[in-house]
């Protein structure tokens, strides 16, 4: 991540509709799948406020990123226990230790996933449950995903192969973010053929516009719980030890 785009989620983080819509999504799936009390690592933290908001629900975190701004920055609003740490590498965490892992838009940063993935499998308690957000939809990978630094989009199938290869399996998969679908696909093939953007940066929005994204982003998350959403931006699951039960209910 560059500096800007840290200003940026700094300055969005508490209120704009991706991040507050997708926080809310996320504690839906960990209160269903992995309730605190217990310990929860976040890895990837940007600016924060997802760890604040799991440690204000009962949590007991910690959180990685692997870069010093974004760790100097969650130590001043008061999240100590943070580091640098590249998560590709082995975690420093006892193994089975873990009610919940949040990677949130992290793997497709990362050109091995599968080893963070594994760590975080290893770092699990049985009955913990590792949530991952990833941008959905390769045939969308353009300047956008490029200016922030991703190595790749995701379709269903590969994120369960990647789930399989470190010894996770998909308790719950859903799409997240239909109803912007339609005009990120026409931004982004207009990209293609007219980059413009010299850094990632949230597209501002209207306080009312805002205000109707958030409304939309909670009917989705309503409706996704009767039935996974079928198509949207982004892909989240949830993933537990494969020798983990599950129901498969929804969220």
């Amino acid at each position: 991540m560059e500096r800007p785009h840290l200003d940026q989620l700094i300055t969005l983080e508490d209120h704009y509709w991706w991040h507050v819509g997708k926080r809310a999504f996320v504690t839906r799936l960990l209160r269903r799948h992995a309730p605190p009390p217990g310990r929860l690592v976040e890895g990837g933290l940007g600016a924060g406020g997802n760890l604040r908001a799991m440690r204000a629900l009962g949590y007991a975190v910690q959180g990685f990123d692997i870069m010093p701004d974004a760790i100097a920055h969650c130590r001043a609003r008061g999240l100590p226990e943070v580091a640098v740490h590249d998560l590709e590498q082995p975690w420093p965490v006892e193994a089975g230790t873990l009610r919940a892992v949040l990677l949130l838009d992290v793997i497709e940063h990362l050109a091995e996933p599968v080893a963070a993935l594994a760590h975080a499998r290893r770092a699990l308690a049985a009955d913990g449950a590792v949530i991952v957000a990833v941008p959905a939809y390769p045939w969308m990978y353009g300047p956008w995903d490029r200016l922030l630094g991703h190595h790749r989009r995701y379709t269903r199938s590969a994120l369960r192969d990647q789930a399989r290869a470190a010894g996770l399996r998909v308790a719950w998969l859903s799409h997240w973010n239909a109803f912007t679908l339609p005009v990120a696909i026409v931004l982004r093939l207009r990209e293609r053929v007219r980059p413009r953007r010299q850094h990632a940066e949230f597209p501002p929005v209207a306080p009312v516009v805002n205000h109707l994204l958030r409304a939309a982003a909670a009917v989705e998350r309503t409706i996704s719980r009767i039935v996974p959403i079928p198509f949207g931006l982004s892909l989240v699951a949830v993933l537990v030890p494969d020798d983990a039960s599950t129901d498969g209910a929804a969220p």
